[in-house]
């Protein structure tokens, strides 16, 4: 390690700007998050940004916040600049769990290659992002682990040409700035392994299919949670006809991210201690994990940190939280269960406020619901004017965010 890198770990700043993008694999499971910190909104958008400033930020915030927190089981993408290579600052990262991204602004000389070696020496791993078909860094491709292929930036032919001229055993694909299911599916087809961009944070219907039983208890439920007046008694008598869902209610309600005092004995006692505001939230979040079971744990954690983000935000918003919160849930259910969208608002009667929100139109709800997906996508210049609009300055909004996910990881846990 350099001495540089070695300063740089005894010097830790303090957290400012972190985003994270998931990267998913052929089966739609969670591989790892590229991660998109900056020093500060007005850096991360401003004409002189720094790209080293940018890279030892990334390197900086996740040494203070951990990777087990902004990873998770994942691997965690890092860019490089020429700079960040040559001091060797990568190496204070565990190298089983990143992979390292030389930007496409770098020329392959010497030095450059040397640095390449001894990380890939050190057992690290080592990504080519925003590779094109005449890219100059082909000389490095026998060092790369992993190709990233900017989508929107080469053709489909071009891209099978790239496949087929690198193919090798030990050589992954990545196929950047997906956005719709027919990008999924052509790269898909043409022999891409990993997958990142905006199709996998819109909610967006890979394919269709017959409604289960299952999934129409879930909406009936949240169609009851939704109604002005909760039905106790009915929302009691659907709960119990599945002995699956009172298991997980039941134990959901005792563990310890829900901070009761006294155990919850049954679905009747859970009802009596909640009241009406937290039954429709509890329910709603236990039905959507219990149907959505199947479905990618990152969208389900996605689903639940936008949840909790929004109702942290209520005080913020005219409106009650649990109206945030199922707001938040609803956002990605969808995509859970594999039921358009238009189909749900149709089956489920929320309110006019939350519909709106969750179709892109004028909403009261609207702001703290986009404050969450520009957070997620690293859209600082979208989140600096929304987050003005509400008043809020960047350590709240920070804080806010990574709260809420660690609360849907102990939930998902739980």
């Amino acid at each position: 390690m350099s001495n540089s890198a070695a300063a740089l770990a005894q010097n830790p700043q303090s957290l400012r700007f972190v985003a994270r993008q998931p990267i998913f694999d052929r089966q739609r499971r969670l591989f790892g998050y590229e991660l998109l910190f900056r020093d500060s909104w007005e850096n991360s958008f401003g004409a002189g940004l720094d790209a080293d400033v940018a890279c030892r930020s990334t390197l900086d915030s996740s040494l203070v916040m951990g990777l087990d927190l902004l990873c998770e089981n994942g691997i965690g993408f890092f860019n490089c600049t020429r700079e960040t290579l040559m001091n060797d600052y990568m190496t204070l990262l565990p190298k089983e769990r990143v992979v390292l991204e030389i930007l496409e602004t770098i020329t392959p000389d010497q030095e450059v290659m040397d640095a390449c070696v001894r990380l890939k020496t050190a057992g690290y791993r080592l990504a080519l992002d925003d590779f094109l078909a005449n890219d100059p860094r082909r000389v490095m491709v026998p060092l790369a682990d992993m190709l990233k292929v900017d989508w929107m930036a080469t053709t489909p032919d071009q891209c099978r040409h790239l496949v087929k001229e690198f193919n090798r055993p030990d050589l992954m694909f990545l196929a950047e700035k997906i956005e719709t299911p027919e990008d999924l599916k052509l790269a898909m087809e043409i022999g891409f392994h990993y997958f990142q961009g905006y199709f996998f944070q819109k909610p967006v219907i890979l394919h269709t299919r017959e409604i289960s039983p299952l999934q129409i208890h879930a909406l009936s439920l949240l169609r009851e949670i939704s109604k002005p007046i909760v039905d106790l008694n009915e929302v009691e008598k659907q709960i119990k006809a599945d002995a699956s869902l009172v298991y997980r209610l039941l134990r959901y309600l005792n563990s310890s991210a829900f901070f009761f005092t006294a155990e919850i004995r049954s679905v009747r006692h859970a009802l009596m201690v909640l009241g009406e505001k937290q039954i429709r939230k509890w329910v709603a979040l236990v039905v959507t994990l219990h149907a959505g079971a199947a479905a990618s744990s990152e969208l389900i954690r996605t689903a639940l940190t936008r949840a909790r983000f929004c109702e942290t935000l209520a005080p913020k918003v005219a409106g009650g939280s649990e109206d945030l919160f199922f707001l938040g849930l609803m956002s990605l259910l969808d995509v859970i269960l594999e039921i358009p969208m238009v189909e749900i608002l149709e089956r489920v009667p929320i309110s006019q406020e939350i519909k709106a929100a969750l179709l892109g139109q004028p909403s009261p709800l609207a702001a703290p619901f986009e404050l969450a997906l520009a957070h997620e996508t690293g859209d600082w210049q979208r989140m600096q004017l929304v987050a003005e609009q509400m008043h809020l300055d960047e350590a709240e909004v920070s804080a806010a965010y990574w709260r809420a996910i660690a609360w849907a990881k102990d939930a998902c846990q739980a």
